[in-house]
């Protein structure tokens, strides 16, 4: 196991790799910038590096920098978290360069996935269903539409290294597709680095469903059953659960088993999780696979058991997972909420700024509430990165214990200097839609930001 490792990630989740590395008996490292450098959950590290200004351009994003600390402070591996560098190959050999393990996948697996429709053909030869759409990127808005024909519209125009829905366009028709095209290549090219676009068939109502996998060196996996990550507002999540309430208990198995199976073809090892889309019909499609630890990934821990973080940090020694698939069990059901310091009632205006009442409920029953989050009262949350404040987690032993669960928590939470989702998890967690799982991507069960 290492001797100590650099946590190359700020907040919560270096928070989260902390408790991991306590637990293996590794002695963690801090690289912060110096917005961060005063933050209280530093206490917990071993030790601090300090990497460059406030702004991630010039501190956590800099892989250079990063490598630098590790080597510096003795460090032999370095485990990115997730945003930042989590997905990057380039990062990833850089690291494995100057001697220094890097928590993920290997970089050319990375490189692979990382890359919507590469990953795409990668999937569909292993063995798992694509959306319909084109065989690789476009070179231009009339292959689109000839394209758009043979798939039928509406269809989707998606930047193929992207995420987060920018460079992504709804198209209903030609006229439409061939508007759209230029945008969304300036789009993609300004978020990316690249114009490159793929086309898809835009699949309505679908839900968002994903298997969580570990895979070790020695091509042996295990799955940890599903996530739905249907709640969500502009292709970012805001509520996850586990397990799924709309797939059977065979179409649970199934998709896990298929899932483990792909990513052992394609050479992955680490923690990672296969995404689907699965249509009104039943059908479940890949969409991508994120080469990285989920914010998410509480939601499978509490259900089957699994310290993923940990079960990550061995990987990556290369010890063996010491796990087979009918060790997991399902216990239960589990959600979770992203608290974060932004306004719903003002279209999500961010909010930084100091918390002063940061008060989180866990004990209100009639179920477990898990909190993760890196803050504590009095402090301030930073203009210069994602607004996450907390991951609320509710546990029970059924979907509407948990939701019972969690609805209970939320109202006895209070948060105060800083505006948060609060109130629309809330609303999404009461709403009959939600309670019936009548939902999909495309709206946010219960939420209606004129009520007021």
């Amino acid at each position: 196991m290492f001797h100590r490792l650099l946590i190359a990630n700020r907040g919560e989740v270096a928070v989260r790799i902390v408790r991991a590395c306590r637990e293996l008996g590794i002695s963690p490292v801090a690289a912060v910038s110096s917005a961060d450098r005063d933050a209280r959950w530093l206490a917990d590290v071993d030790d601090v590096v300090c990497i460059g200004p406030g702004p991630a351009s010039d501190s956590y994003l800099r892989g250079d920098r990063l490598v630098q600390a590790a080597v510096q402070s003795r460090c032999t591996a370095i485990h990115p978290g997730w945003g930042f560098l989590a997905e990057s190959p380039r990062f990833a050999a850089m690291c494995a360069q100057h001697g220094v393990k890097f928590v993920g996948p290997p970089p050319h697996v990375m490189a692979r996935m990382g890359i919507k429709s590469p990953a795409k053909e990668a999937m569909r030869l292993a063995g798992l269903p694509v959306i319909p759409g084109s065989i690789g990127t476009l070179t231009d808005a009339d292959e689109a539409a000839r394209c758009a024909t043979e798939v039928g519209y509406p269809v989707l125009l998606k930047a193929d290294a992207g995420g987060g829905g920018r460079g992504m366009r709804r198209c209903e028709n030609e006229e439409e597709l061939r508007e759209a095209f230029p945008a969304a290549r300036a789009e993609a090219a300004a978020a990316f680095g690249t114009p490159r676009l793929y086309l898809e068939r835009f699949l309505e109502g679908g839900r968002h469903v994903e298997v969580q996998v570990l895979v070790d060196a020695f091509g042996h996996g295990v799955h940890l059953y599903e996530r739905d990550c249907s709640v969500q507002r502009n292709h970012q999540k805001l509520v996850e659960e586990s397990p799924s309430p709309v797939l059977s208990a065979e179409e649970r198995e199934d998709l896990g088993a298929r899932s483990v199976r792909a990513a052992i073809d394609i050479g992955y090892v680490g923690a990672g999780t296969i995404e689907y889309l699965r249509s009104e019909d039943g059908d479940l499609y890949f969409m991508e696979m994120n080469t990285r630890l989920q914010v998410e990934h509480p939601v499978s821990e509490l259900v089957c058991g699994i310290d993923i973080v940990c079960r990550q940090l061995e990987i990556a020694a290369n010890h063996r997972l010491e796990l087979s698939q009918e060790d997991i069990v399902l216990n239960g059901h589990a959600i979770e909420c992203r608290i974060n310091a932004e306004d719903p009632a003002l279209d999500f205006k961010p909010s930084p700024g100091a918390l002063e009442i940061f008060e989180l409920a866990r004990g209100e029953g009639p179920g477990h509430v898990r909190v993760d989050s890196h803050l504590s009262v009095g402090e301030v949350i930073p203009p210069f990165y994602d607004s996450l404040v907390a991951k609320m987690i509710a546990h029970d032993e059924s979907r509407e214990l948990a939701i019972e669960t969690m609805i209970n928590a939320l109202r006895a939470s209070r948060v105060e200097g800083v505006a948060t989702t609060i109130p629309l998890h809330r609303a999404v967690l009461e709403s009959g839609a939600f309670l019936a799982g009548d939902y999909d991507t495309t709206s946010i069960p219960g939420w209606n930001p004129k009520a007021d």
